[in-house]
């Protein structure tokens, strides 16, 4: 049985009033591309038991600096937008893996060689992905 704590609960309840988690996703698929983010990957999770979150949205920038811009970017479209701040955000100092939570998506924005190692697409294969198109 797939048990989610309470805070998770609150959290979509209150997300599903304001905007439904497939229009996060797609505000933050589109502030991604805005900064030329590559390797675009959304993994529904939904269907699998014990999963972490809803969706992960993964991507990768061409450097430690760009790494950084693609966070700060979905970070501040989503407040903007939708005035939802992450739960929790990691990986900012260095750049090479950061991690915004937004409870039932977490966007996971890798450094290449990072994205390589961690291989979360194959880890999480049995799920739904999607690929998009960078532009």
């Amino acid at each position: 049985m797939n048990r989610q704590p309470e805070s998770l609960n609150i959290v979509k309840e209150q997300l599903s009033k304001e905007i439904s988690v497939n229009e996060l996703n797609e505000l933050i698929v589109d502030s991604i591309k805005d900064i030329k983010g590559k390797s675009i990957t959304k993994i529904d999770l939904t269907n699998l038991d014990d999963a972490p979150t809803d969706y992960f949205i993964i991507c990768e920038g061409d450097s430690t600096t760009q790494v950084k811009a693609l966070a700060d970017h979905v970070k501040e479209r989503v407040k903007e937008e939708i005035t939802l701040t992450p739960n929790h955000v990691e990986g900012e100092r260095s750049a090479r893996w950061i991690l915004v939570d937004y409870f039932s998506t977490i966007v996971h924005i890798f450094y290449p060689e990072t994205r390589a190692f961690y291989e979360l697409e194959e880890m999480w294969s049995d799920a739904k992905i999607t690929y998009y198109e960078s532009l």
